[in-house]
């Protein structure tokens, strides 16, 4: 087996076949870029501790986040880079609070990677219920801190990304050509969720098509051209429907023409959080090409052992893909989005 060195030792190489992979592709293997990592910083729980929002002991595994452990998932991964998201857990109503946490948060992102600057970036948060607050993040994170990008919900209380009341903050972010990393987390509840089946396997995707969909319906692709959107998990269910999309673009409010939907589709970017598969791939590919697609592990709620020997194996040996295509998928498509990751100290 084609092993990696890492600070830890040699680990080895997820996805490498028996007869190994070619110079090219190996060290794409070695040097993925992972836009898709989940950081809830020691830091911020300790002060949220201290508010009494959360408890430590009664939050899920994920949270638990260490750089030690971290470092480690990224070397056996073969994870060079990490673009992170910055967690906050609860739901806080009232601004100065909120505002706090998110300083307390970015501050601890803006640390890790002052520290590890060749294998950390992060997103600013933005907040879709704040428009301030999501201002003061974008200020103090984008020009202080030096995110690389925003990161936002699919939606927040029913409000999907894309709404009107949003063109003011959109119009900021335009004028920066900010890439704006989505993800879902508020989904129906109130007795819609399916028992026994926990959120993240359905109704996540289906919350990342509504929040796609809605940016086409809004005319947001058109008005913001200079934005970069990137759609969690293969963009959720977007591929496989867009056919639907073109057949039924009559029966959406403003109508879409059938004609301009894979023109829409084809702006996003997909990451390859799903994961890929067999079965998934080619419904990706058949709407845009490689160079719209990225590498993401959804670590840590995707777990270590999961990543190095399920979700990056099975992108590494995807039939679908050859070497040109995975090669652009672990690192040259990240690379040319996020130009900041490349520039050096």
């Amino acid at each position: 087996m084609t092993s990696v060195q890492t600070a830890a030792g040699t680990a080895p190489l997820a996805g490498t076949g028996t007869s190994g992979p070619t110079a090219a592709e190996g060290d794409a293997r070695r040097e993925r870029v992972d836009v898709h990592h989940h950081f809830t910083a020691p830091e911020w729980l300790d002060w949220a501790e201290k508010q009494e929002i959360v408890q430590r002991r009664r939050l899920p595994w994920w949270t638990q986040w260490d750089l030690g452990t971290a470092l480690t998932m990224m070397d056996e991964a073969g994870i060079r880079t990490s673009v992170f998201t910055v967690a906050m857990l609860g739901r806080l109503q009232d601004p100065k609070v909120r505002k706090e946490s998110a300083r307390v948060a970015l501050q601890a992102a803006g640390d890790l990677v002052a520290s590890h600057p060749d294998r950390f970036a992060f997103y600013t948060p933005l907040f879709l219920d704040s428009p301030d607050l999501s201002r003061w993040s974008l200020t103090h994170g984008m020009d202080e801190l030096g995110a690389v990008g925003v990161s936002v919900r699919t939606s927040v209380k029913g409000v999907y990304l894309g709404h009107p009341d949003q063109d003011g903050i959109l119009a900021e972010l335009n004028e920066r050509s900010a890439v704006v990393s989505t993800h879902p987390m508020d989904v129906p509840g109130g007795g819609a969720e399916l028992e026994g089946v926990p959120p993240f396997l359905c109704d996540f995707l289906m919350d990342t098509t509504r929040a796609a969909i809605n940016l086409i319906i809004n005319g947001t692709l058109d008005r913001y051209p200079n934005l970069t959107f990137v759609l969690p998990h293969g963009g959720g269910f977007l591929p496989y429907i867009a056919g639907r999309v073109e057949a039924f673009g009559d029966f959406l409010t403003p109508k879409v023409e059938p004609a301009r939907v894979r023109d829409y589709l084809h702006r996003f970017y997909y990451d390859t959080a799903g994961p890929m598969s067999p079965s998934s791939t080619p419904s990706l590919l058949s709407v845009v090409d490689s160079s719209r697609i990225l590498y993401g592990s959804d670590w840590p709620p995707t777990p270590a052992q999961l990543v190095t020997g399920v979700t990056a194996p099975a992108l590494d040996n995807d039939p679908a893909l050859d070497e040109q295509q995975r090669r652009r998928i672990n690192r040259d498509n990240a690379h040319r989005l996020l130009p900041a990751l490349t520039a050096g100290p």
